[in-house]
């Protein structure tokens, strides 16, 4: 028997202004400064966040939890191309009750984390769980 893995899809639209906007839901205007760059930093720690908080509930915790990244980007590759070398994620997270395992639940979120997953870069987490 053959298990299918389950399948999402997104999609968002980017008009001329800089707005984007996902179908059916509300519209983001970053503000000004924002780059790409800091947006896919942004996306890390939001899905770090989510990953985290998914399985912490999942393991029956309430969480609090914020996060910040910061990553580098020079020529690397045998393309010699601008791309992130190294992003450093940082996760302050409260849990109640404390966890016995945290660790655990820290692997699970790294590995879950679809943005994580999907760069060429591995990020750098240090976690901070409490």
């Amino acid at each position: 028997m053959t298990v299918r893995a389950r399948v999402f899809e997104y999609s968002v639209e980017l008009d001329a202004g800089g707005r984007a906007t996902i179908p059916g839901g509300g519209q983001l205007v970053p503000p000004e400064g924002w780059t790409a760059d800091h947006l896919l930093l942004a996306a890390l720690v939001r899905c770090s966040l989510d990953s985290f908080g998914y399985h912490a509930r999942r393991a029956g915790h309430t969480v609090t939890a914020t996060g910040s990244a910061q990553g580098t980007i020079t020529k690397s590759g045998p393309d010699d191309r601008y791309r992130f070398v190294s992003i450093d994620v940082r996760i302050d997270a409260q849990l109640e009750p404390r966890p016995d395992d945290g660790d655990a639940l820290i692997a699970k979120a790294e590995r879950d984390c679809f943005v994580g997953a999907s760069l060429a870069v591995k990020p750098e987490y240090e976690w901070h769980v409490s």
